[in-house]
């Protein structure tokens, strides 16, 4: 497994993060979550590769998620130096006015309950889930870097949003002194890839790692050679909400007879081709067998030619922003 910078900070990750979200508590979330007992050997396995890298978030499970993923990974590393874990805050947990959003209360509220939750005394990456249109970006800027001081965070990160957002809260941190994000977790794969046209340049050029979430499309990607219902894709709603372009057809076909012709599972060429993109660091994988982490593993060693980049990315027509 190899390992770079996360951005230009100093923070070294493995190029590929498993995403934790599908683990946790299934009545709270999806049946096709898994319980701890469930994820334990994926969690072991990644280990075992050399994946040291870790994402949750308050919101996954409603806060089982994190306690799941604190007590894997205590279990699988014998130090807690040897992974690099990171949640994230936005979405509310309970029914207060103040339950949710990025807010000076909530932010300190928030990383507390996440760090009982995940039974440590800091957060490596930090992020904030999404974009808080009721909060002035200087009271959250302030208040991430008052929690980065109080030494319970290392670093912040950031999901999901426009490019002039992030752009702003760079700038508002960078003016005032405060800790600037080193992140972006943004919505990017072949099926998706409007994140090129802003984003993904203002990161390169900003020096920030970018971490997709959803490298497989949540899994239409990885079955791009026989397409078909699942657990999860029988109960997830926002598939719908975020795919089913005119183009993904054609796309998904040549994922397919790349994936033929090199006689690897489609996950390890739609993983591959994102692993090649200039600025990506890690994609975020999730993972409910251990088929599928070394699918992921495996496509860190896959190097694709430049007519194949060409002839996956070649079909991809412009559509909507999806958040």
């Amino acid at each position: 497994m190899d390992h770079v910078r996360l951005g230009s900070s100093g923070l070294k990750v493995s190029r590929i993060c498993l995403g934790m979200m599908s683990y946790g508590d299934p009545a709270k979330w999806g049946e096709w979550v898994l319980d701890e007992e469930g994820a334990e050997p994926i969690v072991r396995k990644a280990a075992e590769a050399g994946v040291t890298f870790f994402d949750t978030a308050n919101i996954y499970s409603l806060g089982a998620s994190e306690e799941v993923t604190g007590r894997l990974l205590s279990k699988v590393f014998a130090d807690r130096e040897d992974y690099v874990l990171a949640t994230k805050l936005f979405f509310p947990l309970g029914a207060g006015m103040n339950a949710g959003g990025l807010n000076r209360k909530h932010v300190h509220a928030a990383i507390d309950a996440s760090l009982k939750r995940l039974g440590t005394d800091y957060v490596d990456l930090y992020q904030i889930h999404r974009w808080d249109e009721s909060t002035p970006i200087e009271e959250t800027m302030e208040a991430l870097h008052e929690v980065v001081k109080a030494g319970k965070v290392r670093y912040l990160g950031a999901s999901t949003m426009f490019a002039w957002q992030f752009a702003k809260a760079q700038h508002v941190a960078e003016r005032n002194g405060w800790t600037r994000f080193v992140s972006m977790q943004n919505h990017y794969n072949l099926l998706y890839r409007e994140e090129e046209r802003e984003m993904n340049p203002l990161c390169r050029d900003q020096g920030v790692g970018l971490i997709p979430w959803s490298p497989l499309a949540r899994g239409l990607l990885a079955r791009a050679a026989a397409p078909g219902t699942t657990t999860r894709t029988g109960s997830d709603f926002r598939i719908e909400q975020l795919y089913g372009g005119p183009a993904d057809k054609e796309i998904l076909d040549r994922v397919a007879r790349t994936a033929e012709e090199r006689k690897v599972p489609a996950a390890q060429v739609a993983l591959a081709w994102l692993l090649h993109r200039p600025g990506v660091v890690g994609p975020i994988v999730g993972a409910t067998k251990v088929r599928h982490l070394e699918d992921a593993v495996a496509a860190v060693s896959l190097s694709l030619s430049p007519e194949e980049i060409a002839f996956l990315e070649e079909p991809y027509q412009p559509q909507a922003v999806q958040h």
